[in-house]
C-alpha cells in the first residue's frame, strides 16, 4: 500500500535500521557455549568479556573470543554480533580493544559509562586501535550514567543504550523489587534519553531465566515505556524477547487502519476522526507509524 512507504509515515523515525528485540550474553571463555548462540536466533548475540569472565579468564577469553568471531560471523549472516568489552579505566580495556576488537563485529559493548567526556575518551580509543566508525552501545549502570544519560545518548558514536538494573541499584544503595518500582524512573530516563538522541534503548536482563511470566511481563513494559528490546542470558529468553517487541497482527491491522484513514482525513481536510469507538488524531496516528515500522523490522 503506498500510505505504508510514504514520506509522512518515515517522518520522526529515523532511527537506524539495526533494531534488536532480543540480545543474547554468552561468556568469553565458553567456547562451546559461543558456537551455540545462532541456534536460537536472536538477533543479536553479544560475547562478553566484563562480569560473567573471572578475572583469572580475562586472557583464555579474549583468546577464545578472537578465534570465535569468524567463525559465528560466517554461520549466522543475519544476525549482529557484537562484544562486551570491560569498562573504560580498567586494566582490561585496551588488552581488550587490542587483542579482540574486529571489523567483523557489528558493534562493541562498553559497560557502565558516566558521561558524554567518557564516550569521548571511549572513541578516541578505537580510533586509535583503528575502529573510529565501530558503532557503540553504551551501557548506562551506574548513578552518573543515568544522570548523564541524554549526553550519552547524543554522542555520534552511541547508537544503543542499555540498562544495567543490578548494577546501578547497587551503585545507589537501593534495593532490587519484583515488580521493579525502584527502576522505573531510571528505565523511563533511559527511553527519554534515547529518544532525543535517535537511538534505541535495550531493556535489563531478568535473571531468573526459568521465570518466562517475569520475563514477558518486563519485556511489555519495556516496550511500553519506548525500549526496542531486551538483554538475553539464556537462549530460552530469546523467543519471549522477539514475540514481545514485535507488535501483534491486530497491532498491525489496526496501525494500517489508523494511518490508511488518517492520511484520507488529512486530505479532506480534517485533523481528527472516528474510527470506531476511538477518536483518533495526531498523536495516535504517529503512535500508529511507529507501529508499522516495528512490524516491518
Amino acid at each position: 500500500m503506498d500510505f505504508l512507504t510514504s514520506n509522512c509515515v518515515m517522518e520522526n523515525l529515523s532511527f537506524p535500521n539495526q533494531v534488536f528485540k532480543s540480545l543474547l550474553f554468552a561468556p568469553g571463555n565458553k567456547s562451546a557455549l559461543l558456537s551455540k548462540l545462532p541456534r536460537s536466533s536472536p538477533d543479536a548475540s553479544i560475547i562478553d568479556l566484563e562480569d560473567s569472565v573471572p578475572v583469572g579468564e580475562k586472557e583464555n577469553a579474549r583468546e577464545i573470543t578472537r578465534s570465535t568471531i569468524p567463525e559465528l560471523t560466517k554461520k549466522a549472516k543475519k544476525m549482529g554480533l557484537f562484544v562486551r568489552v570491560n569498562a573504560f579505566g580498567t586494566s582490561h580495556f585496551a588488552e581488550d580493544l587490542s587483542n579482540v576488537i574486529s571489523d567483523d563485529l557489528t558493534g562493541i559493548v562498553v559497560p557502565k559509562i558516566s558521561s558524554g567526556e567518557e564516550v569521548d575518551q571511549i572513541s578516541k580509543s578505537l580510533s586509535d586501535f583503528g575502529f573510529g566508525n565501530l558503532p557503540i552501545m553504551a551501557g548506562l549502570e551506574t548513578v552518573s550514567g543515568l544522570v548523564n544519560a541524554l549526553e550519552i545518548a547524543k554522542r555520534p558514536q552511541v547508537k544503543w543504550c542499555y540498562f544495567g538494573a543490578e548494577d546501578y541499584v547497587a551503585d545507589l544503595g537501593g534495593v532490587r523489587r519484583s515488580d521493579n518500582r525502584e527502576v522505573l524512573l531510571a528505565r523511563s530516563q533511559i527511553s527519554q534519553a534515547t529518544r532525543l538522541g535517535g537511538i534505541h534503548a535495550i531493556d535489563m536482563v531478568v535473571s531468573d531465566f526459568k521465570d518466562e511470566q517475569r520475563f514477558l511481563e518486563e519485556a511489555v513494559e519495556a516496550r511500553s515505556l519506548g525500549f526496542s528490546g531486551k538483554l538475553c542470558i539464556h537462549p530460552d529468553q530469546v523467543g519471549l524477547a522477539n514475540k514481545a517487541f514485535k507488535p501483534s497482527e491486530k497491532e498491525f491491522e489496526w496501525a494500517v487502519e489508523v494511518v490508511k484513514e488518517f492520511e484520507k482525513a488529512i486530505e479532506r481536510g480534517e485533523a481528527s476522526i472516528a474510527i470506531g469507538s476511538e477518536m483518533v488524531d495526531e498523536p495516535i496516528y504517529k503512535r500508529a507509524q511507529a507501529t508499522i515500522k516495528m512490524s516491518q523490522q
